[in-house]
């Protein structure tokens, strides 16, 4: 089924290339008004512009590329290790900057691989790069999101309630139970907007996928369908994430050095 013109959510025209710009524009004017910044005093303004013109450059590569991979199995599989090595390392330097970034595998693929075997092992997703690719890509995507959120939460936790930590191991608590108690409310905090968007879909929102295969041609219990086995499934790998998340923070295998007074213990810099 050919959509006609009028139906298309986006016509890409140069007016489309105008009103981006602007709006990326827009966006980093307002965090550079705002003097919006993190912990560590950097602007997000260059970061935002940063973020929409890399993100221009790799969907054009992207979409010639997914050309060459969904005939190739072998592509396709190389394709798919690509994008989890980019998560893997973006979700590890937002967390930490120091060598224990790599821990950050074991949470997403942890959540992601499982989900993803269970897939195309019932047939519920072939093994063609038109399905396996969208599919995996936002299913690595909520699993980057809550072990960022997790991780950094978590950590931020510890460094300022060391005390409390410090306190519960006084007691006779084992270093992984006292950050634990500590951590696990800010870490569990990552679960909030994969909850808020499942609660509100359809009523708030119409995600991606609802919208791109009614634009597609699919039927409103189809697109429907499909919408909530990825809501679900993200709820299930950002589950696991942020699980695995709060336990490596509190075995000490993720932290952060010389995050301040008692850090060497809190964040688990001993377990180098």
């Amino acid at each position: 089924m050919s959509l006609a013109a009028d139906d298309v959510l986006l016509r890409v025209n140069p007016t489309l290339g105008i009103v981006l710009a602007l709006l990326l524009v827009a966006a980093a004017g307002v965090a550079a008004v705002a003097r919006l910044s993190d912990s560590g005093r950097r602007g997000y303004a260059r970061a935002i512009g940063a973020a929409g013109l890399r993100a221009a450059l790799q969907l054009a590569a992207v979409s010639y590329v997914i050309g060459w991979v969904v005939g190739a199995v072998p592509l396709l599989l190389c394709f798919v290790a690509l994008m989890f090595a980019v998560a893997v390392g973006t979700a590890g330097r937002r967390v930490t900057r120091n060598r224990t970034w790599w821990w950050a595998a074991l949470p997403i693929g942890a959540g992601v691989l499982p989900v993803v075997a269970v897939l195309l092992l019932t047939g519920l997703v072939p093994l063609k790069g038109i399905a396996l690719i969208p599919v995996t890509g936002i299913l690595i995507g909520g699993a980057l999101s809550a072990t960022v959120l997790a991780g950094r939460r978590a950590l931020d936790e510890l460094h300022s309630r060391y005390g409390e930590v410090e306190a519960g191991m006084a007691i006779g608590l084992l270093d992984r139970e006292a950050r634990l108690e500590v951590a696990r409310p800010a870490a569990s905090d990552a679960l909030l907007p994969g909850l808020d968007q499942t609660r509100t879909v359809g009523v708030v929102t119409l995600p991606g996928a609802f919208v791109g295969m009614l634009l597609g041609g699919a039927s409103p219990v189809m697109a429907g369908a499909v919408q909530l086995f990825v809501l679900v499934a993200l709820l299930a790998v950002q589950a696991v994430a942020v699980a695995l998340v709060l336990e490596l923070v509190a075995r000490g295998r993720l932290h952060r050095n010389g995050a301040g007074p008692g850090s060497s213990r809190l964040t688990g810099a001993e377990g180098e």
